[in-house]
């Protein structure tokens, strides 16, 4: 099972992730940082900075208590929130990261969701 070994912050809202296989994947954030939890990383840079590993839940987390899915990370799926959205607010969520394989590394690219 792939694991998220380590993560480094970038620009803008996205973060490279070191895996447990080697790889390197590095995803854009902005689409999933919705919601009460998210809103601080959003306002202060500083604290989206504060992103690490927590070893016991298996997934990146900030100082402030919020936390992504590595499934949603690692495994590229959609976070449930994506899902439980009315179809008429989908619109501003309509992104998501897809990330494709590029040597020994990955590249994130937002593409419109297929609905």
């Amino acid at each position: 099972m792939i694991r998220i070994r380590s993560v480094k912050p970038l620009d803008n809202f996205r973060i490279q992730l070191f895996l447990t296989n080697g790889k390197r994947k590095t995803i854009d954030l902005d689409p999933f940082l919705k919601g009460p939890i998210f809103e601080p990383l959003r306002r202060s840079r500083r604290l989206f900075r504060t992103v690490h590993v927590d070893q016991e839940l298996g997934t990146i987390v900030w100082e402030n208590g919020a936390d992504i899915d590595p499934d949603v990370l690692i495994n590229d799926r959609v976070p449930a929130w994506f899902e439980e959205q009315p179809t008429k607010n989908l619109t501003e969520h309509n992104q998501h990261s897809v990330v494709r394989e590029s040597q020994n590394h990955y590249k994130a690219k937002i593409r419109k969701r297929n609905k």
